[in-house]
């Protein structure tokens, strides 16, 4: 719930929250967290807003809303991140049947314009990402990390914003915001390959699986992703191979094997091409 001792510009309208904020803002720095939170919105939340002191990026995580800049209304999902500056109004609306649980990152500092022009995501704007789940494990270290208020707080804070924000050009999908039919397919289809990677080896499996055209599967990936969905299986199996070589206890050929590699050159090129070290190599450095 709200704090009394909470800064003026968190919200009140709030069923539940982890939040922090400093005390002292800094002066002069590059780049400082000034405040970062995770909101469950009340049914009637709103914001309306025609300047704010800080620049800020908010990330969906659950439910549904709507975020306004310029007399232009976005709709807002699972996945979707936006961010305004002093000088963006904007009005932020949950929806009262689904109410939103998002993420808040507010920042100062000599570097912030530029951070949010180059990765971004631009003041104004929205995205839609494709990895909710590995956006929203920064922004809970880096509260886990604003909330320990220890001595090294605000610099790994800060640190973190970067990486949040690189995150999450990484995996901005191409299209922005999107609510059709196909997203929908795409999203699905992509879940499935993360929840069954394991038992899929082609995209002729992945395809079946999905009840698709192969083709199809492929125009979906190509306009909402920035990867094919072979592609997407073959980073899930080789993440899953990294795992099973480290510490040098597995040798490389069994592992090849055990992820349906019938040649095990072809593992060991597929894997460098990834992690940029050979498999037997990267055995070795972990040993």
């Amino acid at each position: 719930m709200a704090d009394s001792k909470d800064p003026a510009f968190f919200s009140r309208q709030i069923a539940d929250a982890r939040r922090f904020h400093l005390d002292h803002l800094p002066t002069g720095g590059a780049l400082a967290v000034v405040s970062a939170g995770c909101e469950h919105c009340a049914p009637d939340y709103e914001i309306h807003r025609r300047t704010f002191p800080f620049r800020a990026v908010e990330f969906v995580a659950h439910g549904k809303g709507s975020v306004g800049f310029g007399g232009k209304t976005f709709s807002l999902t699972v996945g979707s991140v936006f961010s305004y500056d002093p000088r963006t109004p904007h009005d932020i609306v949950t929806d009262r049947a689904a109410p939103m649980v998002k993420y808040f990152v507010d920042f100062t500092g000599t570097r912030a314009a530029a951070l949010l022009r180059d990765p971004g995501p631009a003041p104004g704007t929205v995205v839609q990402i494709s990895e909710p789940g590995e956006v929203m494990a920064v922004f809970d270290e880096l509260l886990r990390n604003g909330m320990g208020q220890t001595p090294f707080s605000a610099r790994i804070t800060s640190v973190l914003l970067e990486h949040l924000l690189l995150k999450i050009a990484e995996t901005a999908l191409p299209d922005g915001p999107v609510a059709s039919p196909a997203f929908a397919t795409y999203r699905k289809c992509r879940q499935y390959i993360i929840d069954h990677w394991m038992e899929l080896d082609s995209l002729t499996r992945i395809a079946g699986a999905c009840h698709l055209d192969p083709a199809y599967l492929c125009r979906l990936f190509r306009r909402f992703d920035r990867q094919t969905p072979y592609q997407l299986l073959l980073r899930l199996r080789l993440r899953h191979a990294a795992a099973r070589l480290r510490g040098g206890r597995v040798p490389v050929a069994v592992v090849a094997e055990e992820l349906g590699f019938a040649d095990p050159f072809h593992f060991s090129r597929a894997f460098k091409r990834m992690m940029g070290i050979s498999p037997s190599a990267f055995s070795r450095l972990r040993e």
